[in-house]
């Protein structure tokens, strides 16, 4: 069954809790924390508070904790005790990125690897072993509202021929317009920003992608 990831970032600044309250009600499988530290990305978001504030009040819902930041290492623990259940950091970064993938899951929690649009999955395929899930980016990260660029989902199907049998995760520009494309591709998860929180009608829309 598809999975649908709504990403906090695209929720009103000033009413998160009331916006992702609806978006659990509604069905929601997992909560997307983008982490962005105005450096590794251009924009910044919010830190280890947010993750355990949601923790707090909707410890049902898996937290799927994205660090978009250069220096990940500094951080993975922060992250784990304020309660992320799935940290992925950036095949990009300059670490010792098998090592932030062990440390991950020494912690109890599950570990992925995010890909950017100019990124190659043969760049990645040594990690993949150390992995629970794959996130594809589909736009350049940093902000939400972005298209989807529909030449990266034959990374997926590249994924899955390298034999990884894990999650695979689709952000940027996931919406009802695409999302059908998006599974067909072989994503089992979709992470929605601003079609999730500007729906109408969530639960409807999330029934729909499932149906996929």
């Amino acid at each position: 069954m598809i999975e649908i990831a709504p990403s906090v970032l695209a929720a009103d600044p000033l009413y998160v809790h009331r916006d992702v309250k609806r978006l659990v009600a509604a069905g929601a499988d997992v909560l997307h924390l983008d982490i962005m530290d105005g450096h590794f990305v251009p924009n910044l978001s919010f830190g280890p508070g947010m993750v355990a504030a949601l923790s707090r009040d909707f410890p049902e819902v898996t937290r799927d904790v994205h660090l978009m930041i250069s220096n990940p290492g500094q951080y993975i623990d922060a992250f784990a005790k304020a309660g992320a259940d799935e940290i992925t950091v950036h095949s990009e970064v300059e670490e010792d990125v098998p090592g932030l993938l062990e440390r991950i899951r020494n912690l109890g929690k599950k570990p992925g690897i995010s890909i950017k649009p100019a990124t190659r999955v043969e760049e990645v395929l040594s990690y993949l072993p150390y992995c629970d899930l794959v996130l594809l980016m589909t736009v350049e990260p940093g902000f939400g509202g972005q298209k989807l660029m529909p030449e990266l989902l034959g990374k997926l199907g590249q994924l899955r021929q390298a034999g990884f049998t894990g999650l695979l995760s689709v952000d940027g520009g996931v919406g009802e317009g695409n999302c059908q494309m998006v599974a067909q591709a072989g994503a089992t998860r979709l992470v929605m920003g601003t079609a999730a929180f500007s729906a109408p009608d969530a639960r409807a829309l999330f029934e729909r992608c499932r149906a996929l």
